[in-house]
């Protein structure tokens, strides 16, 4: 258990989207020095979003703060939204970056760099931890957790930045909104699914996350698994230099998250809007 309760300040951040409640919502505890971590990961449970973060002084001397990162089934090394998110309640809260118009985020994938980008903070993708093409036998169970045939799955790639991604391109958006997992075979996936829009949409690719291992059934926007899509897209040519991707329609959200690239460097960003600010004793 926490060694001395005190009351942190506390926020809940909408990320990815300009209107509250129709983005990806991530609990912030801005003063999370000296909270034990079972009970970081008791609140993360007890939250129940998608994750729950805790400012915590770096270790590096470059960092600006240092940031642990829980879903509720756990820590991971690294997610976009939560960096985001993390940031835009920080600098909220009287944060000032080290280096003017930059902040330096220390976690568990090493230290981020974010900035102003796509109308609100962007991060710079991280250097994937896994990459190449996923083998015959997880692209069969991708097929049956996804309800498809495994003929349309038209391209694969893992893309793990740290929460362990995989993803697939459908022919199409539309297929991947129509979408309808069975649970049954989605168990041990953490998956992305991509598709395009047709030429001349607002979006040009629609996206959607699935991380049952991680206590997530679907995340509704997700920025480490954009950061990994837009590498693998850029790369191989499936995708122009700078785009925008939708995300959420299936859960009744509407994140928008903007890709850019400046040289060799990917940037995955968006706007947030705090939902709620006030104190968590812990």
């Amino acid at each position: 258990m926490t060694t001395s309760r005190r009351r942190r300040p506390f926020s809940q951040v909408d990320v990815f989207t300009e209107v509250p409640f129709l983005g990806n919502p991530v609990a912030v505890v801005l003063d999370g020095d000296g909270i034990a971590d079972q009970d970081m990961a008791r609140i993360a449970r007890w939250t129940n979003l998608s994750e729950t973060t805790f400012v915590v002084a770096p270790t590096h001397d470059e960092a600006d703060y240092g940031l642990r990162i829980f879903t509720p089934g756990g820590e991971i090394p690294f997610a976009g939204h939560p960096t985001l998110g993390s940031a835009h309640a920080w600098l909220e809260a009287g944060g000032t970056p080290k280096k003017p118009g930059e902040l330096t985020q220390e976690c568990g994938a090493g230290l981020v760099q974010v900035r102003h980008s796509g109308g609100g903070l962007g991060f710079r993708a991280p250097a994937p931890s896994r990459s190449g093409p996923l083998d015959d036998a997880h692209l069969e169970t991708i097929a049956r957790g996804l309800g498809i045939d495994r003929a349309r799955i038209v391209g694969h790639q893992w893309v793990d930045n740290g929460p362990g991604w995989a993803a697939v391109q459908l022919a199409s958006a539309a297929e991947v909104l129509a979408l309808k997992p069975d649970d049954r075979h989605m168990a041990e996936l953490v998956l992305g699914v991509v598709g395009a829009h047709p030429e001349g949409s607002p979006v040009q690719f629609e996206a959607r996350a699935f991380a049952l291992p991680k206590g997530v059934r679907e995340d509704p926007v997700t920025g480490s698994l954009t950061a990994g899509l837009a590498q693998w897209l850029i790369g191989t040519g499936r995708a122009p230099r700078d785009f925008r991707v939708g995300q959420g329609a299936c859960l009744g959200r509407q994140g928008v998250l903007t890709v850019e690239s400046l040289g060799k460097d990917i940037w995955v960003g968006g706007a947030s809007v705090t939902c709620v600010r006030g104190t968590l004793e812990a």
